[in-house]
């Protein structure tokens, strides 16, 4: 049911302003949204939340996020179906669209506004190339504009189609996916800023997946798989999640191939770091930051006297963690603040950190494996909900399952044990760097042959007449599984 405009006003500002604290680390009241999000949830009418600001909110699981997807989605839905001109369109036949006489690859859109220098563009852009095309057809469905940052224009040539539906309310767009013949519509937003979530709404394809963009159930049923992995996961996860959980043999992430930086790295000096100092670092933004994590870091510091913690620069968030390191004993000078710097030379500097720390309940994403990819081991405290376990899953697919704690207390003593004892962290830092280019992470190869198995364990299930249901490829054989569309499904 929709939520009263009160509400719906009320929820608002009071979004606003949780998330304009989260951004700036206002924390004066921070222990007190939880508590008001849970009362919301436990009341069937009760105010509907964005979805995302819940992801990154300490002492929220995951069938309180399920709850609050759904309801928040279901009264846009409402509203979508009170007006004539914007209701849903009709159902696709059951086998789907007909497609072009003849066609022998399976058609797969990617529905996305970040076609340009973004976090996604850049994980997913050598998957795109490594796309075995004889046996998928790639169209793309861009609703933001081109950066000028040179991204689209290597992205643009890898797609047999790429729609600019910009100009396009919902209903157009799904209509050119529909006469695009698109068999599986990839949505690669979710509920992040700029999304096109209704247009799925429209069922413009035969099978609609939730990939990469956003950690978490979109809690509607317009949306077939969530594409995961078993450590993000587990079996016993399922019930948190609306869409059957489709998931990798290794990382749900993609990622490009380990390659030398572009450019040299700076020196610690140019970089405003001390020479000699243990450099604790984490370049995750500001909002991920709780005050429960922000105890933990500082008690590092205090336990490792020469250290200092590298974060990136913010303009708000700043200040505010200066004064948050003095109330906890901690010189504010001891925190050194990276600027933003063009993604190459951001890339380069990454191996002067010792060790990355990582945030929870919203772990390092993309943060995580670029530190993975230029050398750099992580620190994890891996939780319930797919957003707080992302970190943990790079880091067993890159080979450093050792890396992962599950309580506070084991984090703080990992994380303390390596910057004290120089060899030790020597020592893991030298094992990684020999097995880094070889590590499953990094392998895109095979992890796009995996992904193209799961597009055909999804068609051939729709194609048998049966309903999405959860998908695990075994690691073996993956090769000769995605070459071969006509393999039947599972019964």
């Amino acid at each position: 049911m929709d939520t009263p405009s009160a509400d719906r006003a009320s929820v608002s500002r009071q979004s606003r302003h949780y998330a304009r604290a989260r951004a700036w680390c206002e924390w004066s009241d921070f222990h007190s949204w939880p508590e008001r999000v849970q009362a919301d949830m436990a009341d069937p009418a009760g105010a509907a939340w964005p979805p995302f600001l819940l992801l990154a909110m300490p002492g929220i699981d995951a069938t309180t996020q399920r709850i609050c997807a759904t309801r928040w989605l279901s009264a846009r839905l409402a509203a979508l179906h009170a007006t004539p001109a914007t209701q849903p369109m009709p159902l696709l036949p059951p086998t789907g669209p007909p497609g072009l006489p003849g066609r022998t690859r399976l058609r797969v859109g990617y529905l996305s506004g970040d076609f340009q220098e973004h976090a996604t563009a850049m994980l997913m852009v050598e998957m795109l190339e490594a796309h075995n095309r004889d046996l998928v057809e790639l169209y793309a469905y861009s609703h933001a504009q081109d950066d000028g940052k040179g991204m689209r224009q290597r992205l643009m040539p890898l797609f047999d189609g790429f729609r600019d539906i910009q100009a396009m309310d919902d209903r157009q767009a799904a209509q050119q996916v529909r006469d695009d013949a698109i068999d599986i519509l990839v949505d690669l937003k979710g509920y992040t800023q700029g999304s096109r979530t209704l247009l799925l709404a429209h069922r413009p394809a035969a099978i609609q997946v939730s990939f990469l963009g956003y950690p978490g159930t979109l809690g509607q049923d317009f949306v077939d798989y969530l594409i995961s992995d078993r450590f993000v996961t587990p079996h016993a996860a399922a019930g948190d999640y609306q869409e059957a959980l489709a998931c990798m043999p290794h990382s749900y992430q993609p990622r490009g191939r380990v390659r030398e930086p572009h450019q040299p790295p700076p020196t610690r000096r140019a970089s405003g770091l001390p020479e000699q100092a243990f450099v604790f670092a984490c370049f995750n933004q500001a909002w991920k930051l709780t005050p429960e994590v922000f105890d933990i870091w500082c008690e590092l510091l205090r336990s490792v006297p020469d250290s200092v913690l590298w974060l990136l620069e913010d303009a708000q968030a700043g200040g505010n963690l200066r004064n948050e390191a003095l109330a906890r004993g901690v010189s504010p000078h001891r925190l050194v603040f990276a600027p933003d710097l063009p993604q190459a030379a951001h890339l380069a500097r990454l191996p002067l950190m010792d060790l990355m720390l990582d945030t929870w309940p919203y772990n390092a994403h993309t943060t995580a494996s670029d530190a993975l990819s230029a050398g750099v081991p992580l620190v994890t405290l891996a939780g319930q909900t797919f957003a707080s376990r992302v970190a943990g899953g790079l880091l067993v697919a890159a080979g450093l399952p050792e890396l992962v704690t599950h309580s506070t207390l084991d984090y703080v003593a990992l994380a303390r044990a390596l910057a004290q004892d120089p060899l030790r962290l020597q020592a893991l830092r030298q094992g990684f760097e020999r097995q880094r280019h070889t590590a499953h992470l990094f392998d895109v190869t095979a992890y796009t042959a995996a992904l193209e198995a799961l597009y055909v364990r999804m068609w051939a299930r729709h194609q048998a007449g049966l309903p999405p249901s959860a998908i695990d490829l075994p690691e073996p054989g993956l090769e000769g599984f995605a070459q071969d569309p006509a393999k039947k499904a599972d019964a």
